[in-house]
């Protein structure tokens, strides 16, 4: 055990960075003395603009206010993620951040529209649920009931520099400067101190890696491994650049497949952010700048950045006195928007189990097997949706479709194959409307499905299914447009 935890140094700032500084800040300033080190010569990512539910609990947590944030951040609201040419050219489905119906302690809701279907029904799933209608009509406002679940998409850079403020409201000291070199005490190797290039030495109690993909500490210093995953998301690489944007702002980000990966584009106040995810070992980095180039939406404000990442986690996210938090502690790329959340959940992770007595060995035990847990979950969510495809139109998506998965994947899809049934655990960001969409959106389809609902008559099931579609229909239609709600919702009092 390590000595008592008094002062914290945040290597990094950012969004990892400022989000562990905001956090600790709110919920420990007069215990701790924080300080995060930063360098202007060191860029950030950057590009992580869209967003999970989660943050809504983030921000609702350590008292953030909404409009507040919204108005400093261009930010804009996302209801769910539209999915582009995925299981073949041409398909379209809404991955939404809602429900479908209510379940049953006896089985998820989807089983009563399975039976419905099989008795006759002609309505579609997507007709009940409240987020995915009101995203496909554009619109927006702050519901009791029924409840829209939210996230959203804003600007990376204005966001750290909104968190930076908070954090320094709260007492958070920031160092500009350039990490050179680390120190480790002689006895048990705990990181001692940062040393910057001015010659100035940092001295710590607890240490927080946000050095990016590089991991300054947990990596370079401590040594603590890399598990990649490349082998299952062979997306090693993106271009990303930010176009004009003006008119309709749609609720929800684009991933639009293309022939050796995929696009995002996430509509602000101001502008849009857009780039291409892609494998090296399948399109080179000049024809990926150029797919990208040829499906744009308006004209480029801002240079076109290359990206180079190696989709994995570390092996441990904590070692002896130093937690990773961010890139530091691992990459699962864009395609669910989880980057963020995976930051924020690891900041509250470290919240739960603080080491105010000293960095104990069973608290960094529990730490990284939850951080695992964590990362392993979303990392077969993703694989997901390359492994379901029938797209065979060039070697990229032939090799998708045809490799190998874990395990504990190939598990839950043969389950909902066989039988209809959703597994997922009670502690997973993605939960069963989630793998549901996905895997019904990607044309996996069910063979079987629980026959619990055959104890309600045809008409029961049919009236309320339409009473269900109408309600939403009626509460869809009474919203402003998303565009109206942020011109009435953004403007800082």
């Amino acid at each position: 055990m390590s000595q008592t935890i008094k002062k914290v140094v945040i290597a990094g700032g950012g969004t990892s960075g400022w989000c562990a500084a905001v956090a600790l800040s709110r919920q420990f300033g007069t215990l701790l003395d924080i300080t995060l080190i930063e360098s202007a010569e060191i860029g950030t990512v950057g590009v992580g603009e869209a967003t999970f539910p989660t943050i809504c609990s983030f921000h609702k947590i350590h008292g953030i206010d909404e409009q507040e944030f919204l108005s400093a951040t261009k930010g804009s609201i996302k209801l769910a993620i539209s999915f582009e040419n995925w299981a073949r050219k041409g398909d379209r489905y809404i991955h939404p951040f809602g429900s479908f119906g209510n379940a049953s302690w006896i089985g998820d809701f989807y089983h009563y529209w399975l039976a419905a279907k099989a008795r006759g029904y002609d309505g579609e799933l997507d007709d009940i649920c409240f987020e995915l209608q009101a995203a496909k009509s554009h619109k927006f406002a702050i519901t009791e009931n029924p409840k829209l679940n939210y996230a959203y998409h804003f600007d990376a850079a204005l966001y750290a520099k909104f968190l930076r403020k908070l954090s320094e409201e709260k007492g958070v000291h920031r160092i500009e400067g350039k990490i050179v070199q680390v120190k480790q005490h002689l006895d048990n190797g705990f990181i001692e101190s940062v040393v910057l290039e001015s010659g100035v030495a940092i001295e710590g109690d607890l240490f927080i890696d946000c050095t990016g993909f590089r991991g300054l500490l947990i990596e370079e210093t401590l040594n603590a491994g890399y598990e990649t995953w490349g082998q299952w998301l062979r997306n090693d690489s993106a271009v990303a650049l930010q176009t004009e944007f003006s008119g309709d702002i749609p609720p929800y980000t684009r991933a639009i497949a293309h022939d050796s990966g995929w696009q995002w584009k996430i509509p602000l106040q101001h502008r849009q952010g857009t780039g291409h995810v892609y494998s090296s070992a399948y399109i080179s980095d000049e024809d990926a700048r150029n797919t990208l180039l040829q499906n744009l939406d308006g004209d480029i404000r801002a240079e076109l950045r290359l990206l180079k990442f190696n989709t994995g986690r570390r092996k441990q996210a904590w070692v002896k006195n130093c937690v990773a938090i961010g890139l530091a502690g691992g990459f699962v790329e864009p395609l669910e928007s989880t980057s963020i959340h995976l930051i924020q959940i690891g900041v509250h992770r470290l919240l739960r189990l603080f080491p105010f007595e000293g960095c104990n060995e069973y608290l960094i035990r529990r730490y990284n097997e939850l951080s695992r847990i964590e990362y392993e979950n979303i990392r077969d969510f993703i694989i997901l949706h390359y492994k379901a495809t029938e797209r065979d139109d060039t070697p990229y998506w032939r090799d998708c479709r045809d490799m190998a998965i874990p395990d504990s994947l190939a598990e839950r899809l043969e389950l909902f194959r066989a039988t209809g049934y959703v597994h997922y655990n009670s502690d997973e960001v993605f939960g069963v409307t989630s793998w549901l969409k996905v895997m019904t959106g990607q044309r996996i389809v069910p063979q079987g499905y629980h026959h619990f609902p055959h104890v309600i008559s045809d008409e029961k099931i049919f009236s309320g299914l339409i009473s269900m579609k109408e309600k939403i229909a009626n509460a869809v239609k009474k919203m402003p447009s998303h565009t109206d709600f942020l011109k009435a919702y953004c403007t800082v009092k």
